[in-house]
């Protein structure tokens, strides 16, 4: 697994997880529950994974889409 994009802002990782599912490509978010250890308020980013051999295709369907990477 690969990391394709960090963000803090959940509705970025919603709407890339729907672009790559869009595009049958298996992605897996990571970092979901560190909420618990921040309190809820959003500071820890999440990160979005994806097979290494996908990350290329991935990454273009970000970029076509105006998200960046590593955010």
């Amino acid at each position: 697994m690969k990391e394709l994009l960090r963000s803090t802002d959940p509705t970025v990782i919603a709407f890339a997880t729907a672009l790559l599912q869009g595009e049958d490509i298996d992605c897996f978010e990571v970092d979901v529950n560190m909420s618990v250890l921040e309190g809820g308020i959003g500071i820890f980013p999440r990160r979005l994974m994806v097979r290494t051999e996908d990350h290329e295709i991935a990454a273009r369907v970000m970029l076509d889409n105006d998200i960046p990477l590593g955010t």
